[in-house]
């Protein structure tokens, strides 16, 4: 006997076929390209001496990108416009795309917000956060008596 997942979405028995319209639909490519928001993922790590973030914001530039540091949050955002404009015969095509999105970071009390440095490298945003002189991990080997 093979077993098989029940979806209930997909397995409408009041009327067969109605919700598989509305998958075609709002899975188009026209849809989904516009109707999702695309918050780009975050990797945090930490290290004796630095705390680092990576976004991962493919098919942006440098400059599209705003970083600042208000009350100890690192708040990261992007606005970006494009209009691609296609003239043929007596008509003109356009189509514009807006995408934007904020991602905030609360810092530790440890983060020297003076040392901050960012870096942008094949669709990889990386931040760099030193951490304080006196925060930073001290390792010794302590005796046995």
């Amino acid at each position: 006997m093979t077993l098989v997942k029940f979806n209930p979405q997909k397995n409408n028995t009041l009327m067969p076929g109605f919700n598989d319209v509305f998958d075609s639909i709002f899975n188009d490519t026209f849809f989904a390209d516009r109707m999702v928001t695309r918050v780009p993922a975050a990797n945090i790590s930490e290290s004796g001496d630095h705390y680092h973030v990576e976004l991962a914001a493919p098919g942006l530039k440098k400059e599209d990108f705003k970083i600042s540091l208000e009350r100890n949050v690192l708040n990261i955002s992007v606005e970006k416009r494009t209009e691609d404009k296609q003239e043929q015969r007596n008509y003109a095509k356009r189509e514009y795309s807006y995408s934007s999105f904020v991602r905030s970071f609360t810092l530790p009390e440890s983060a020297d917000e003076n040392g901050i440095q960012a870096s942008y490298n094949e669709g990889i945003l990386a931040i760099d956060i030193p951490k304080r002189e006196e925060a930073k991990a001290i390792s010794r080997q302590i005796e046995i008596k």
